[in-house]
């Protein structure tokens, strides 16, 4: 698998899911992981198991969507490391819905989450990268904000938004050595899959080429390989792990 080296990485929405399993990769690859979220519980049990694994970690409870709680963990982590080398946007949350009942307050959240709090951390991070020539912006999307899905519009809206902040943040950042990519997760197995019945699981898989649902150490082996320096002249792409839901 692909080393990192000595690097800082910024991992956030890393207490669960796909996060975790990004955090968890980044550490064994050799760097040190910066494990974001509001929940400071989850992170202190994800501390102690990247710790017990040998890896190297910090954690920092943060709001993404407040740009003031996400300066204060970039201004911080720079002090305390000098350097920030990758960041993964993973935090996110779905309040679904149809449209014609979705309040205000469902799609705002959602928004302010997922597609400002993405666009809160580039922003944020992008005076250190460039300053330092060098850094890798990860950004996790998923395939309902390449296709759509009935009763998640807000959901959709926001994923298809973190697809063009993608696009037009790597053709700012390109000239400063920093690439900016985009990852869009099909079904993959977490909390809120295991929720589902078998009934709706069986209707999912039938969906799948590739003939089952996902795990997030998928999700988090693309986001390696986007962090390491093999992937140095991938910028602006959008990389489908879906099993094949998505094929043009």
């Amino acid at each position: 698998m692909f080393k990192l080296g000595n690097k800082v990485s910024i991992v956030t929405g890393a207490s669960k899911g796909i996060g975790k399993a990004i955090a968890k990769i980044f550490a064994h690859a050799g760097t040190h992981v910066v494990c974001v979220s509001r929940t400071k519980d989850d992170l202190n049990i994800l501390k102690k198991e990247i710790l017990n694994d040998g890896g190297s970690v910090s954690i920092y409870s943060c709001d993404v969507s407040n740009f003031d709680e996400v300066e204060g963990l970039i201004r911080n982590t720079v002090e305390e490391f000098s350097k920030i080398d990758i960041i993964v946007n993973n935090a996110g949350i779905t309040r679904d819905g149809l449209i014609m009942r979705m309040s205000d307050e469902d799609w705002n959240t959602v928004m302010d989450i997922n597609l400002k709090g993405t666009f809160n951390t580039i922003k944020a991070v992008s005076r250190q990268m460039m300053k330092q020539r060098y850094g890798r912006i990860i950004n996790i999307s998923s395939v309902v904000g390449l296709k759509g899905n009935a009763g998640q519009a807000n959901y959709a809206a926001s994923k298809a938004g973190i697809i063009g902040l993608t696009k037009s943040s790597s053709k700012e950042l390109a000239s400063r050595g920093i690439t900016v990519n985009c990852i869009a997760p099909g079904y993959i197995a977490t909390d809120m899959t295991d929720q589902l019945t078998d009934k709706v699981k069986e209707e999912i898989i039938n969906r799948i080429p590739l003939g089952y649902i996902g795990k997030t150490d998928n999700i988090a082996a693309a986001s390696l390989f986007l962090a390491s320096d093999e992937a140095e002249y991938i910028t602006g792409q959008t990389i489908s792990v879906d099993g094949g839901m998505v094929i043009n």
